[in-house]
């Protein structure tokens, strides 16, 4: 029995030239994506998410319903409560890899919150001096990293501190005190992200997405004390901007920056957390969708994603209004702006899955598969692969392409059509 199976495929450009399929390796799948740190402790509390159809759904797999590719993940060094901890960070983690999500991890070096008002050293690290606390960092980051790597997960991005406009690890780190100091803190954690996942990008990330004087302050700074990043990650919340809810002015001055830090420095620029208020979702969906087109827009295609902050949250969980769901654990139409924009997903067929290995460039399924042919809507053979369980991005013509999957010991086709807009 065939099995039919519509999504969309927005991953790449695509080339075909005498029947041959070349891939244009500058081109990057763009992250849609969202901040979920909190969602095991919500479910602990008995919270529970819904589709628009007041379907109970893990929550998870029902952002990655409404067109999420990625997931950013939080992790503290030694949390009072256990929440966001490396055993928690695990758990979310091989959630969101069994969906084949793309994975960012942030660490905040402190046992709580790191943020623009306080950057606080966790307890065991109080008293360290520079050398022990780059010690700390890079053994904290291997710790954790290795953890994942253990369980097979594979983060392609990695932040190393969490809105860092002024340093981390205050006093000691504090980028106002001594530059050089937050730059040395910050190749700690970005040498042993390097020595765990070679290919994760790392990323750099501070507040207020639309101050450019503060992202030249910083990023000449760590510049200046040779300071290593590979992406700049952007924070962007209208309720903070110059004039509050001035979404529009928001975002254009953040486009602004963005492309600023690419002339600058030449690296990747993303939208790692926004949000806006959950009451207000008309308007989010429109600050979305167009922060989306702009960032998509940047200069070189070095726009690579956007991330809401914890979208699921609602009821005013832990005094956060912020959130994409309503008062019944529905998402809102604030979360439409998502729709349509994901790489490839997951097939929905119960047996066979498979997932973007985005740093290797691969297709890979759950199973090994005995033939896999593409073939254009005219019934052209683009190309065919047998006997593997992944096969390498190759790039489809425009516009609707056919993939007949048989797997090992099964004589059925399954006949997956995509869409390349």
């Amino acid at each position: 029995m065939k099995k039919t199976i519509a999504f969309c495929l927005l991953l790449f450009q695509l080339f075909i030239l005498n029947k041959n399929i070349y891939a244009d390796e500058n081109v990057t799948a763009f992250a849609s994506g969202a901040d979920v740190s909190w969602i095991t402790q919500m479910e602990s509390a008995g919270i529970k998410f819904y589709t628009t159809e007041g379907v109970q759904t893990e929550g998870m797999k029902l952002l990655k319903s409404l067109g999420m590719n990625s997931v950013r993940l939080r992790v503290w060094v030694n949390p009072p409560d256990g929440w966001c901890n490396a055993t928690d960070l695990l758990v979310k983690a091989k959630r969101a890899n069994d969906l084949g999500m793309r994975i960012m991890i942030d660490f905040h070096y402190s046992d709580w919150w790191a943020d623009p008002s306080k950057q606080n050293k966790p307890a065991a690290w109080s008293t360290l001096n520079l050398a022990d606390l780059k010690s700390a960092v890079g053994n904290h980051t291997r710790e954790v990293l290795n953890l994942l790597k253990t369980n097979n997960i594979t983060p392609e991005w990695v932040q190393v501190g969490n809105e860092t406009g002024n340093g981390m690890l205050w006093e000691t780190g504090k980028a106002s005190v001594s530059m050089a100091n937050y730059a040395a803190l910050n190749n700690a954690g970005y040498d042993a992200v390097k020595e765990v996942f070679p290919s994760a990008k790392v990323i750099v990330h501070l507040h207020n997405g639309y101050d450019s004087a503060m992202f030249r302050w910083i990023f000449d700074g760590l510049k200046n004390n040779s300071g290593k990043w590979d992406v700049i990650g952007m924070s962007l919340y209208p309720s903070w901007y110059k004039t509050s809810n001035d979404w529009q002015n928001a975002n254009k001055d953040c486009l602004a920056n963005m492309n600023d830090m690419v002339a600058r420095y030449g690296k990747e620029v993303m939208v790692v957390e926004c949000g806006m208020s959950w009451d207000n979702a008309a308007t989010a969906k429109l600050f979305l969708t167009d922060l989306i087109t702009k960032t998509k827009s940047v200069t070189g295609g070095k726009g690579t994603g956007v991330f809401y902050w914890e979208p699921q949250c609602y009821g005013n969980w832990q005094g956060y209004s912020l959130g994409a769901f309503d008062n019944n654990g529905m998402p809102t139409v604030a979360m439409d702006a998502f729709k349509n924009i994901t790489n490839l997903q997951n097939t929905t067929n119960d047996n066979l899955r498979y997932k973007i290995d985005s740093v290797n460039k691969r297709i890979v399924f759950n199973k090994p598969l005995q033939s896999i042919e593409v073939y254009n809507t005219t019934g052209v053979l683009i190309f065919s692969i047998t006997n593997q369980d992944s096969f390498a991005m190759q790039l489809f013509c425009k516009g609707v392409n056919i993939m007949k999957i048989r797997e090992k010991g099964d004589v059925d086709l399954q006949t997956v059509k995509f869409l390349n807009e």
